[in-house]
């Protein structure tokens, strides 16, 4: 069961298994920051349209290496709130 960013808890991580699961992660934790595609986009030196396709789940070649590594460890990523 995947679980949406709108579903998601703040206390709870987001298990990231595909590019969509990445996507709804970067989505909930720039809304929770009040941030803009075009503000975020800046601050990370990316183009905003980039970062939209990764919101949307789209799968970059990027995003394609590190799940295929992921799974060739057997271990998977989780993305949560850091406490610094």
């Amino acid at each position: 069961m995947q679980i949406s960013a709108e579903e998601t808890p703040r206390s709870e991580a987001f298990r990231i298994y595909t590019p969509e699961s990445l996507g709804a992660a970067i989505r909930h934790y720039r809304r929770e920051a009040g941030l803009t595609q075009a503000e975020l986009a800046e601050r990370a030196g990316l183009h905003r349209s980039y970062l939209s396709d990764l919101e949307r789940g789209k799968e970059t070649e990027q995003v394609r290496r590190i799940l295929r590594v992921l799974r060739q460890l057997g271990v998977r990523m989780t993305l949560g709130k850091a406490d610094w």
